[in-house]
């Protein structure tokens, strides 16, 4: 669609990343504003940016999809044919392996010359360091390969009508990635991107440094979108969005006055790594939300996130169905708890760009997002995938009827 015909945007979305847990947060609190906002539907915005693993999120939107099917993708991962279950994206990044092995060689050569060089001008102490120095260049750039996560994601978005790419969408979509060379963000979806596919710019935009090796595209290695900003909210703002509505699952975890320490220090590394890096994004990201409201007055960025005090988010462990589900549950839970105590405020805000703030459904404590099927229901062949199939499609009824309860 030719950009002068597209209808100016108005309603825009932020999210940021997070991992698999991020995945299972942000799609609970999705869920939660999809069903408490009157007038909001998340697959209809004009303008979606995705960082990292809201990369995926982003792209799933704009092309259709709601929460709730996301939620049965990424966190129930019970339909075979459209399962995310992490175990199977993931897997050793061989050919990373194979490329350091066969370096040694040189490598083992050059290191021998730097022993040499440190001895005759500095030392034993220098001969070692120059090793060491030389030998870290056989370490892999990442040591996970994402592929298989690129594939799903491909067929996911190439089915059903749907296109894998960028032009072929109504709305903007923007998903950011990070030049690891230059350092500079780069927005796929913005001109002179549009004939990357969707699925690689994703892949890119989540190669988290260390963990995935960059990602290349037209000659350039590309990593994690975070590394300059956190949500990158300004480019729904530089789209021309009145109201953007942020989603950040990542913040430092702080019992506060009223409970025990957190004895950060004493549940190890990752931890430690963890409180260090959800540190940063939030401050970084409290800096980027102060200079909006300098650079565009007039518009409307709403903030939705974990409290300091949610120990369920930071603590979940989520390599397992169990884990997702209930951090999905509890974010979507939390997220109306939120959007209830926020009325006061948010209301206002929403009623500008024609939403209402349904409080009437937000008072309502049977809602629930993920649920345990009532009966069992067989798993494996044909029949299982059909009565699977007929149990999301009544809990998709039965959660219509309820929310029209509170029209």
């Amino acid at each position: 669609m030719s950009p002068l015909l597209r209808r100016r945007p108005s309603v825009g979305i932020a999210l940021a990343g997070g991992g698999f847990l991020g995945v299972a947060y942000e799609l609970g609190a999705l869920a939660a504003l999809s069903e408490s906002i009157d007038g909001l539907d998340l697959t209809a915005l004009d303008v979606y940016v995705g960082v990292s693993a809201g990369a995926f999120l982003a792209a799933g939107l704009a092309h259709g999809l709601t929460p709730h099917a996301m939620v049965r993708m990424f966190v129930e991962t019970e339909l075979d044919e459209g399962r995310f279950d992490p175990a199977s994206l993931l897997r050793p990044a061989w050919s990373e392996f194979g490329t350091r092995l066969a370096d040694m060689p040189r490598v083992a050569t050059d290191i021998a010359g730097e022993v040499r060089r440190g001895l005759l001008h500095g030392g034993l102490g220098t001969a070692v360091w120059r090793g060491i120095d030389r030998a870290s260049t056989l370490l892999p750039s990442g040591v996970i390969d994402a592929t298989p996560a690129e594939v799903k994601l491909a067929r996911l978005l190439s089915e059903d009508g749907r296109a894998n790419r960028f032009d072929a969408l109504r709305p903007a979509l923007r998903i950011v990635a990070t030049d690891i060379d230059t350092g500079e963000s780069l927005a796929f979806g913005s001109p002179g991107t549009e004939h990357v596919p969707v699925s690689r710019a994703v892949l890119a935009s989540s190669a988290v440094p260390g963990l995935f090796p960059p990602v290349d595209i037209g000659g350039r290695s590309f990593v994690d979108g975070a590394l300059n900003k956190t949500l990158h909210a300004s480019i729904a703002l530089q789209e021309g969005a009145g109201l953007v509505l942020c989603l950040n699952p990542l913040v430092p975890y702080s019992a506060g006055p009223a409970g025990p320490p957190a004895a950060i220090a004493r549940r190890g590394l990752g931890a430690v790594l963890a409180q260090t890096v959800r540190t940063v994004i939030r401050s970084r990201m409290s800096v980027g939300l102060e200079k909006y409201r300098a650079t565009h007055p007039d518009a409307d960025v709403l903030l939705f996130e974990p409290r300091p005090d949610d120990a369920t988010t930071f603590f979940t462990r989520i390599f397992s169905t169990a884990s997702r589900r209930g951090l999905c549950e509890h974010a979507y839970r939390q997220t109306r708890a939120d959007l209830l105590a926020r009325a006061p405020t948010l209301a206002p805000a929403l009623a500008r760009h024609g939403l209402r703030l349904n409080e009437a459904r937000l008072a309502d404590p049977q809602h629930a997002l993920v649920r345990e099927p009532t009966h069992p229901l067989p798993r494996t062949g044909r029949l299982g995938q059909a009565a699977r199939r007929l149990g999301y499609a009544l809990d998709d009824l039965e959660r219509v009827v309820r929310l029209s309860q509170h029209r």
